[in-house]
């Protein structure tokens, strides 16, 4: 018995001063130290590993040019950790601290990315595997920051290597929101609310005119109006959709002989 309590003893002090050799290794580390170390975690995609160790860099040596890359660093790991609130809170920490650092435009990439990422979770793995729903059938709102992080980045930054991407996925996420407001328009015509589709469509036109969706926005008017029995709308509606869109599918499914609605099949 009391051999057994002696090696418990000595395998337990054996693992104290193992693990305080490895708290002392840690005191001991250089800024670059815990950069490389740092990097080291992210290249492996341990994600979680690498923001602490960025985190321990910046509270041990807050000043410095390593200090500044692993508040960076630290943006693009919990992007990469698919943590979009952190990432963004570190890339506007970033941006606030060092406005006019020569890496500022990446902060700016990253907090558009990461509203722009539509594959966080297993929410949105369920929307997509079993509900089919893309990112124009969801509300907008991260949608439109992303927009406006991606603006201000081009706007800003313009000769950026990050602005010919940017400027991309600005062109997607305009056609995505203007998708969003006729997903909501197709909403309210099958609930027969015209007024409210009708107007909802007619702002899709008006913000969004160059757009996919504008076609289908004003087919959307020209059935409202039909339903409201506003005729003079109606007819303008389709003279824009004929103008803009003459071969439009659409058009072979006319107010005057259509016997099913569209959006009851939707």
């Amino acid at each position: 018995m009391l051999r057994c309590l002696t090696l418990v003893l000595v395998l337990l002090l054996s693992a104290c001063g193992a693990f305080s050799d490895k708290k002392e290794d840690d005191q001991n580390w250089s800024a670059g130290k815990f950069y490389s170390e740092a990097r080291d975690k992210l290249n492996e995609g341990n994600y979680t590993a690498a923001i602490q160790l960025f985190s321990s860099l910046e509270a041990r040596y807050p000043y410095g040019r390593f200090a500044q890359q692993a508040q960076l660093e630290t943006a693009y790991a919990y992007y990469k950790d698919q943590e979009p609130a952190s990432a963004i809170a570190a890339a506007e920490r970033f941006i606030s601290l060092h406005p006019n650092h020569p890496n500022v435009d990446y902060a700016y990439y990253i907090r558009g990315l990461s509203d722009f990422n539509d594959d966080w979770g297993i929410m949105n793995f369920m929307m997509k595997g079993f509900l089919k729903q893309d990112m124009s059938e969801r509300d907008s709102k991260a949608s439109r920051e992303s927009f406006e992080n991606f603006r201000a980045l081009v706007a800003r930054f313009p000769d950026s290597k990050y602005a010919p991407d940017s400027r991309q996925r600005m062109a997607h996420l305009l056609n995505v929101v203007a998708m969003n407001e006729v997903h909501v328009a197709r909403y309210y015509m099958k609930r027969k609310a015209y007024i409210a589709a009708a107007n909802r469509a007619q702002h899709a036109v008006k913000e969004y005119p160059l757009t996919p969706s504008t076609e289908e926005a004003l087919y959307i008017m020209m059935r409202a109006y039909e339903e409201l029995e506003m005729y003079d709308l109606r007819d303008d509606a389709k003279r824009v959709l004929v103008r803009n869109f003459p071969h439009s599918e659409f058009l072979n499914d006319t107010v005057e002989t259509d016997t099913k609605s569209w959006w009851q099949l939707w």
